[in-house]
């Protein structure tokens, strides 16, 4: 076969030649290829691909509209092909948006808008689209009818690859007597595509998980070989309304950031921060800045005046300083900079520079000589010589303050002095980063180790920055315009640091729609008929600028299966993650959480847990991070795996509780039932023996095993129940008592008749060691049923 560069002119022309057969490729036609990362990698795949993205658009335009979701999703075959339709109650679309939404990849309104969404991309449903019409090569059909209209709009269209346009085959009008649609308004649309139904297993799983959080929605599908209905949980409501928020100051990224700040229109840092970023006020601004102005500048050490001891006069440094002013002012001049400085304590050299300027307009209030910024200058320049002269003294008690008392004061001596060494001329006005000052004592510890034969770890490195850091003055310098931190990616990344070293309030939730623990909770009971469901919803984190939720529920025991593995289910935006498990963060999480400290079987001690249990892990985010285009796994984001972990385990925690007193109870019921063996016996020897009656053992068992006795006595048209707490916790009891005659006079009891039977209900909470007695008055002929609620089998003795 001839290779492409064989048929290249040699010499002079053949760059010319390449680039002539170089050309663009529409979003559309690299798809076209490359259907498989869309999840269209096959016929099974790509049937129930299609149905999840028809299903999350029809999800996110129904509650955008306000309107509870009611959805239909056939599958038909036919033959050659399957037609799949899939119609929602939406709010419909207009007419000139169908031919863009379903026939344009990367067409939509959410991929800029930073609050939660199933789709965000605008790729989804049209990749459906382009995956019917590459397998079947007929076009798509939609019909959608707005609120309010009389007629709805009906297109037939392909996608054109080549330009990533739709090409419309049909358009024309409906009347409600030819619609398809089984409401007044919504969307229907019907695709053909080459496809099977071996992935049957997936797409149930997915509609089932679906309704699992989506509580409030109704989801019917009928295939070729059944039907399922997910009916809407009782008073589920809509999701709460989310809305669009601003990216937060923590984790942005320093390309991001580099781009925001050359799109914006503030001039200021300050401003910059305050309008371009969630939960950033002034206050905040502000030590935003001061903590960048901190990398970008650095600080200023600060210096003690000489001591008493010593033997240079400030004063007459001040004065030396000074000329062409005479000496009482000169002397008033001296003396206030030298109090300033004195009261200071310490002071660097900008603090040194604003004393001197305080000084002098002071003198010049009291005695109306001008001391200018020369003369200012000059003094400045004076003084700072002096309190440099001995920087190690200084530097001394600094790192005295921060080594143990471990050290002997001549490696700290040692140590101070080479510190100080490397202030000077490299250093003007002793102003230094806070890397530099490390680099600083690194090395000075480096040669005091090697000089002193000592030790001086890393943290008595960093207790020695630490410590120097703190005596350090900040700058009163102006930080850069918005527009020369853009173009300067150092500058950039010093104050993206300085935002992420800022403690910053944590993003509003209002971008988000989690499910909430209740709706959590009230899923999994829709769907799986277990013994025990738990659920916890997460604060809201940060990850790249953008917050998420993560919320996980447990179901386990009932009707589950009991043999292998839990099932995990995993959802993104509330969109059940069908593929690509093992590749997901969740499943990773989930496995490398240890399980038997939940009480659930684990071989190997990972992976993931085995028994009869169900487990899902919810991520509600902005911007949830996919592996692949394909959006069927959470990636590998340190974040999100750590809420992943914390959600799991909060409802594990539960679990654990509920699984220890499920054992407790079943040990307590086999010594109840070995009691029960042998009790009976016993009574019936020490009545013979004694001669008298038998005794209850029912009252015996609830005495021995510290149970709640309830019993129940009929005398003369009254009847009378007793609750007896043998334990020595309070016992919250619920008593109904069937009757089959009209009941009078009951107790503090309600009474409720209901199909010609009688319901007499308490709720009491009995104090250990206590008895409660109800009583009510009846015909002598009834009949009864009681139950009691609130107390577990194995701590309740019925005796009626």
């Amino acid at each position: 076969m001839t290779s492409f560069q064989s048929t290249l002119a040699e010499g002079e022309g053949i760059a010319e030649e390449l680039a002539a057969s170089q050309r663009e490729i529409s979003i559309a036609e690299f798809f076209e290829k490359n259907k498989h990362m869309l999840g269209f990698d096959s016929g099974a795949r790509g049937l129930v691909t299609a149905v999840k993205e028809a299903v999350d658009n029809a999800l996110d335009a129904t509650e955008e509209a306000g309107i509870l979701p009611d959805l239909l999703v056939e599958i038909e075959d036919a033959g050659d092909y399957y037609t799949l339709v899939v119609e929602d109650n939406g709010p419909g679309i207009t007419k000139e948006q169908i031919p863009k939404i379903f026939g344009k990849l990367l067409y939509g309104s959410r991929f800029h808008a930073r609050e939660q969404s199933r789709g965000q991309q605008g790729i989804g449903i049209s990749a459906a689209v382009l995956y019917s019409q590459l397998t079947s090569g007929k076009p798509v059909r939609i019909e959608s009818r707005t609120q309010d209209s009389n007629v709805s709009h009906y297109y037939e269209l392909i996608i054109d690859t080549d330009t990533n346009e739709p090409e419309i085959d049909v358009e024309k009008e409906l009347s409600a007597a030819e619609s398809n649609l089984r409401g007044t308004h919504g969307t229907r649309i019907e695709m053909d595509m080459e496809a099977n139904m071996r992935a049957r297993g997936q797409l149930h799983d997915y509609i089932k998980h679906t309704a699992v959080v989506n509580p409030h929605a109704r989801i019917e599908l009928q295939e070729p070989k059944g039907e399922i209905k997910a009916e809407r949980a009782e008073g589920a409501g809509l999701p709460e309304e989310t809305e669009e928020i601003r990216p937060h100051p923590h984790g942005v990224e320093l390309g991001t950031l580099i781009k925001m700040l050359d799109d914006t229109d503030s001039h200021s840092v300050s401003g910059f921060l305050q309008g371009e970023f969630t939960r950033v006020g002034k206050k905040t601004a502000d030590n935003i800045v001061q903590a960048f102005l901190d990398r970008h500048y650095g600080r200023e050490m600060r210096w003690r005046p000489p001591g008493v001891e010593s033997e240079v006069d400030l004063e007459s440094v001040v004065v030396d300083a000074v000329s062409n002013k005479g000496a009482a002012d000169t002397e008033v001049f001296a003396e206030r900079v030298v109090d300033a400085i004195e009261d200071a304590g310490r002071v660097g050299y900008s603090e040194l520079r604003t004393l001197v300027e305080e000084a002098a307009d002071y003198t010049q209030k009291e005695t109306g000589k001008t001391f200018g910024e020369t003369v200012q200058e000059n003094v400045v320049e004076s003084v700072w010589s002096e309190l440099t002269v001995d920087r190690a003294d200084d530097i001394f008690v600094a790192v005295d303050a921060a080594t143990t008392s471990q050290k002997d004061d001549a490696t700290v001596r040692g140590l101070a002095e080479r510190i100080a060494d490397k202030f000077g001329d490299d250093t003007p006005r002793d102003r230094v980063t806070r890397d530099r000052l490390s680099e600083f004592v690194e090395r000075a510890a480096e040669m005091t180790e090697d000089i002193e034969d000592a030790t001086i770890g890393d943290t008595a490195r960093e207790n020695v920055v630490r410590e120097i850091w703190t005596e350090m003055a900040s700058v009163p310098d102006d930080p850069p315009l918005t527009r020369e931190v853009g173009a300067d990616r150092d500058v950039a990344s010093d104050l993206l640091a300085a935002m992420e070293s800022v403690q910053v309030m944590a993003p509003p939730t209002s971008c988000l729609s989690p499910i909430n623990a209740d709706l959590v909770e009230a899923g999994l009971r829709k769907e799986f008929d277990a013994e025990f469901y738990a659920a916890s919803t997460r604060d809201a984190d940060v990850h790249g600028g953008d917050p998420f939720i993560v919320e996980a529920g447990i179901a386990y025991g009932g009707e589950l299966e009991a043999e292998g593995g839990v099932d995990l289910m995993r959802f993104a935006n509330r969109v059940p993650l069908v593929y690509q498990r093992g590749a997901c963060a969740t499943t990773e999480v989930v496995k490398d959480i240890g399980w038997r400290n939940y009480n659930l079987d684990q071989p190997g001690s990972s992976g993931l847990p085995q028994g009869p249990a169900v487990i899902m892990v919810h991520v509600a985010s902005t911007n949830v991070p996919f592996t692949s285009e394909s959006k069927d796994a959470v990636a590998h984001v340190p974040a999100i795996e750590d809420e992943i972990e914390l959600a799991v385990r909060e409802a594990a925690r539960e679990l654990k509780s509920f699984l220890k007193k499920k054992r407790s109870m079943r040990k307590r019921q086999q010594k109840q039932n070995v009691i029960m063996d042998i009790l009976p016996k016993m009574a019936t020897k020490v009545s013979e023996m004694t001669g008298r009656e038998q005794v209850n053992v029912d009252d015996s068992l609830a005495r021995i095993m510290n149970n709640v006795l309830v019993e129940r006595e009929v005398e003369d048209g009254t009847v009378t129940l007793r609750v007896e707490n043998h334990g020595s916790s309070a016992a919250d009891v619920d008593l109904t008592d069937i009757v089959s005659a009209e009941p009078e006079d009951p107790t503090d009891g309600n009474v409720v008749e209901m199909d010609g039977e009688w319901f007499v209900k308490w709720s009491l909470s009995v104090s250990g060691g206590d008895t409660e007695t109800l009583s009510y008055e009846v015909d002598d002929d009834a009949t009864f049923d009681l139950t009691v609620d609130g107390i577990e089998d194995a701590r309740l003795t019925l005796n009626q």
